[in-house]
């Protein structure tokens, strides 16, 4: 049986503001669906992948900005860093997690590192392997984002 992640909703504050920082970012936006005062849905879906992000008025009751560690893999972190950046996003500079592969701090937004004894080393995995270069970022409710570097998938991805 195959299941598909296929949406993530993300609490927002301002729907609107939210709808400007993604659509900035690049995410191509798939709907924006009001029905009523009281009720209104965006999607997003960011660029090469098969799961959106529902963000509106009326969708989840989860506080604005508590969503964290959500993934955005990219096969080269310091150019999808850059074209983010050039995109006005503030995105932390790239680290690689001391202890190896797959960052263990995933309250993932925060745009520096190294604070707080987090286990972040400045720069890229040293052999750039797969699943050891992040960077992060935060719209502007605090949702955390990561970029994760990786260029071979493993097997069935």
């Amino acid at each position: 049986m195959d299941l598909k992640l296929e949406v993530i909703v993300l609490p927002v504050s301002d729907v609107d503001r939210a709808k400007g920082f993604y659509e900035a970012a690049g995410f191509r936006m798939d709907i924006d669906h009001v029905a009523g005062e009281d009720y209104r849905v965006v999607q997003f879906t960011p660029p090469g992948s098969e799961c959106s992000i529902i963000l509106g008025k009326g969708v989840t009751s989860a506080a604005p900005g508590s969503a964290q560690g959500l993934y955005l893999v990219v096969p080269d972190v310091e150019a999808a860093r850059a074209e983010l950046v050039g995109r006005g996003v503030e995105v932390g500079e790239v680290f690689h997690d001391a202890g190896g592969l797959f960052h263990h701090g995933h309250d993932a937004g925060d745009v520096s590192y190294g604070a707080g004894g987090d286990g972040r080393v400045g720069g890229p995995h040293p052999d750039r392997a797969d699943y050891g270069s992040y960077a992060t970022f935060r719209d502007p409710d605090g949702n955390g984002w990561v970029l994760q570097e990786v260029k071979k998938r493993a097997p069935g991805r």
